[in-house]
């Protein structure tokens, strides 16, 4: 088969840390190939090689693509040459069309002056290849994430792309989202377009990859070939260098009395005032608990969180909240951190961390007073507290000077739980802990959330991976559309089961529908 693609030697160093050591990557021309990893191991790095970002003179080492040695001294050159990369954080403008957006940077225009007619009927037969309908007139920020993704895709197809690279594609999907774009890149394929494909998703890969690259620590560790029958635990093995036989670790709950309870909790959309997206939920968690919220994306997770922390999210905001069996003022962030809640948001980069300032300033954030005199932060108590962290969660780091941009998702998210954890809460909200984050690095959160369930913290996650839910907690609560649906201890949980009360519950009123077999 032929090789589209070769990578030879690339070394890339950045102060104080070599990246990329000597890795070789070899792809064959209309194949899936997939690139794995835990966080830091150099996947993203290597690809921002690939695609200019790091131009030619930067790192050492070759590449080799359709023959001939290419020197990429920016993104423009490697789309010139059909390589395009879709990146985690997508680079759509959300406020211009979906017509624009695809043919930013690249319009059509005639003297000079942008032919909407051709920009318009272009846009229509590339979303059409994508599986979209929208009209190209479409504002952006008004669809979903998936669909949004597809817009990125259709965006690479209109630069003919011969190599597409997709960094984490599906990490912010559902899995009927990520499904369908994981059928696209089928179909890409069959057209002979070649893919790489960097997913900590292993069932994602094992369904669609021809090939696999493991990275770790910056190095080619394997090359695997997926028609040789590879299982999951035989990736995992080589990406964390062990064996891990359980992906999540064992727990003895020790379950104590109630300590919060939520009655009766109504939010309304900050724009539309009309429009309720948490409907009448009532809840409890208990000390020593781990409880779940599942859902599909939409369901309101996120809503009833942020509107609990301190009214972060929504307007006409009702209900009444207990904590220790007295009502708590979460009015405010800081009135809802004093009453003993905290949240670790699903977006860490926009609102979990300061990513231009460094570890040790991140850490205490959220106890700003423990490590001041007289209303001024101390550095060498802050310093302390961070080094405490850096090394309780294992955040791997040259030191707490490092800025927290240029950590690995997986410590970025050990910074923002460091940070929690160091305000000492009763209630610690999960939303999304391990987005984007590699086995190994989820282990170690997993092993986190049980430990601070067995010191008798009360703990909820909210996760859109079903697996992991039923793998970390004790019950369950499912929501749909703002509301409620279902309570289940997880012993007792499936996925199905989750899924049947999703599917055939009528919101308006609560029951189930339809046939309940």
């Amino acid at each position: 088969m032929t090789q589209i693609l070769e990578m030879r030697g690339i070394t890339k160093t950045f102060p104080g840390v070599k990246a990329l050591d000597n890795v070789n990557l070899s792809v064959a021309e209309g194949e899936i190939h997939a690139l794995v990893g835990e966080n830091g191991a150099g996947k993203s790095t290597l690809m921002k090689v690939l695609s200019g970002v790091y131009p030619h003179g930067s790192y050492d080492g070759d590449i080799v693509f359709d023959g001939q040695v290419k020197a990429f001294r920016g993104i423009s050159d490697s789309e010139a040459d059909g390589i395009i990369i879709i990146h985690q954080e997508l680079a759509l403008v959300p406020l211009l069309s979906v017509g624009e957006n695809i043919f930013l940077g690249n319009e059509c225009a005639r003297g000079g002056i942008i032919d909407w007619h051709e920009t318009n009927r272009r846009a229509r037969a590339l979303l059409a290849r994508v599986g979209l309908s929208e009209a190209p007139e479409t504002v952006v920020d008004n669809l979903g994430l998936g669909k949004q993704q597809l817009v990125e895709i259709a965006k690479a197809l209109s630069k003919n792309v011969r190599l597409l690279i997709l960094d984490e594609p599906t990490s912010s999907l559902n899995e009927d989202d990520s499904q369908k774009l994981l059928d696209l890149l089928l179909e890409f394929k069959a057209k002979g377009i070649t893919s790489i494909l960097i997913s900590h998703k292993l069932n994602e890969i094992s369904r669609v990859a021809d090939t696999i690259t493991v990275l770790r620590d910056g190095s080619t560790v394997a090359r695997l070939d997926c028609r040789d029958g590879i299982s999951e635990d035989d990736i995992i093995r080589d990406m964390v260098g062990r064996s891990l036989q359980d992906r999540y670790p064992a727990r003895a709950p020790q379950i104590g009395g109630t300590v919060m309870e939520v009655r009766n909790w109504i939010v309304h959309h900050p724009l539309h005032a009309e429009r309720k997206v948490v409907d009448d939920v009532s809840f409890h968690v208990r000390q020593g608990e781990v409880l779940g919220i599942a859902g599909l994306m939409g369901a309101g997770r996120t809503e009833l969180a942020m509107s609990l922390f301190g009214r972060s999210y929504g307007q006409g905001i009702s209900g009444e909240a207990l904590i220790g069996g007295q009502r708590a003022d979460l009015t405010s962030v800081r009135s809802a951190i004093n009453a003993g809640l905290a949240y670790a948001t699903e977006d860490r980069k926009t609102f979990g961390l300061v990513l231009q300032d460094t570890i040790r300033r991140n850490v205490p954030l959220a106890r700003l007073d423990a490590i001041a005199s007289r209303g001024v932060v101390e550095p060498a108590r802050e310093a302390t507290v961070a080094e405490t962290y850096r090394k309780r969660l294992n955040i791997k780091s040259s030191s707490i000077e490092q800025e927290t941009v240029n950590l690995s998702g997986g410590n970025q998210q050990k910074v923002v739980l460091s940070k929690w954890l160091f305000a000492d809460p009763d209630i610690l909200i999960l939303d999304e802990p391990t987005r984007g984050i590699d086995v190994g690095a989820k282990f170690e959160i997993y092993t986190v959330i049980r430990d601070l369930a067995a010191a008798g913290k009360a703990i909820i996650v909210i996760s859109s991976e079903m697996p992991e839910l039923l793998g970390i907690t004790d019950r369950l609560y499912v929501m749909n559309e703002g509301r409620f649906v279902g309570e289940m201890a997880t012993a007792e949980a499936s996925q199905e089961k989750i899924m049947a009360r999703i599917i055939k519950t009528d919101v308006r009123t609560g029951n189930e529908t339809g046939d309940k077999t």
